[in-house]
């Protein structure tokens, strides 16, 4: 009877200290916190992008979208399509869900990809085309060959 008290014990302890990962924006160093591809500093505040694994919670800083999608691809990521990506609105520097944003193509970015988020299409200007995150993706790709 001690040893099942015991094991029980033994289970309750373990699974309260369960760590929860944070899926949150983590806070950025401006101009010291570094590029996890190309190693330049994040210092554009409308154009950084965290990846967070959702395995562990380790975050990934990238100054261009552009360097995420990259990224992904050159260190061979199995986690990407369940990263949580948060990316800055280049209108109000808000973080947003990667996914759910859209993209403008024509903008000078730290590592010029040249696309933007906007957490609303209301925000991008007229005539502009509009992608989504999928696509910027699949451009990035094509660009970066």
């Amino acid at each position: 009877m001690i040893r099942f008290l015991l094991l029980g014990f033994m289970l309750v302890f373990t699974l309260g200290c369960e760590k929860k990962i944070d899926r949150g924006v983590a806070t950025v160093h401006w101009d010291r916190d570094m590029c996890a591809r190309c190693v330049m500093v994040v210092s554009d505040r409308h154009n950084t992008t965290q990846v967070i694994n959702p395995n562990n919670g380790k975050k990934y800083m990238f100054d261009d979208i552009g360097c995420m999608v990259l990224w992904f691809d050159d260190e061979h990521i199995k986690w990407k399509d369940e990263a949580i990506i948060w990316i800055t609105d280049v209108t109000t520097g808000e973080w947003i869900d990667a996914r759910k944003a859209y993209y403008d193509t024509n903008n000078i970015t730290p590592m010029a990809y040249g696309f933007s988020a906007h957490k609303s299409k209301d925000t991008i200007k007229k005539d502009q085309e509009i992608v989504d995150f999928n696509e910027v993706v699949k451009r990035v790709r094509k660009i970066g060959q």
